[in-house]
């Protein structure tokens, strides 16, 4: 009698600890995806403008990206932390089951990512270019915002090559935010005083060169959500063990 009391005080004490685990985890969590959320509220509020470059998908925009990610986050931390507090199985279960899939999904596009590179590489320059062609008309005021601030900041002018506007404009010129120095109709004045180095190019040099700080932050995102998987799942397994323990 008393090694089953021992023993049930024990079951009682784990889950004690792993509800406070779970709780403070998902808390974070939750948090998170609030800031997240904050964030993609406050630039769609203040850069509603600026939307994507690409032009088959218009809604992919910063704003837009960080607003779904932070819901997500959002309800699976509420999720797991209700689950922990009720110790409901069914809410464990789920909030587990959410996160491995979210898990394996980014896993599955980051192998995708790398074995067709090439593919990715091809069909977003494809895809840039045909966005060119909106840049400065009617209902594109996000698109062209996008591309002036892309040249502007990466120092840079059209995808592969300045020569990419030529097309849009039937003309040999380029936007004003080609220039060295901006001032308006810059664009039209000789290619010695435009950018000439490519978006497409910069944008990944930029990328490779800050590699490392995005693989940190792919690890601590991958860590946080393995932590996640194990809490919940240790707990729902203990969950099970104390109901079939007083049964």
């Amino acid at each position: 009698m008393m090694y089953k009391l021992r023993r049930c005080r024990m079951a009682e004490g784990c889950m004690r600890s792993l509800r406070y685990g779970m709780v403070f985890f998902n808390l974070l969590f939750w948090l998170g995806g609030c800031g997240i959320l904050g964030v993609g509220v406050w630039l769609s509020v203040t850069q509603g403008n600026f939307a994507t470059l690409s032009s088959s998908l218009p809604s992919l925009s910063a704003a837009n990206l960080l607003i779904a990610v932070g819901t997500i986050i959002m309800v699976i931390g509420c999720l797991g932390c209700v689950g922990a507090v009720k110790e409901s199985r069914p809410l464990l279960l789920s909030f587990f089951i959410l996160l491995l899939l979210i898990f394996f999904l980014e896993i599955l596009s980051i192998m995708l990512f790398f074995v067709y590179q090439d593919q990715i590489d091809h069909y977003a320059q494809r895809d840039l270019k045909r966005g060119l062609q909106l840049f400065g008309t009617e209902g594109n005021v996000g698109l062209t915002n996008a591309w002036m601030i892309v040249q502007t900041d990466f120092r840079c002018c059209g995808v592969t090559n300045h020569t990419d506007w030529f097309e849009v404009y039937n003309a040999s010129r380029v936007p004003d935010s080609c220039c060295l120095e901006y001032s308006d109709n810059c664009g039209l004045v000789n290619p010695g005083t435009w950018w000439t180095a490519p978006c497409y190019e910069r944008v990944k040099d930029w990328i490779q060169q800050n590699l490392v700080a995005l693989w940190i932050f792919a690890l601590c995102t991958a860590l946080t959500q393995i932590l996640g998987l194990v809490f919940s799942m240790t707990m729902f397994c203990q969950a099970v063990k104390v109901e079939t323990f007083y049964a």
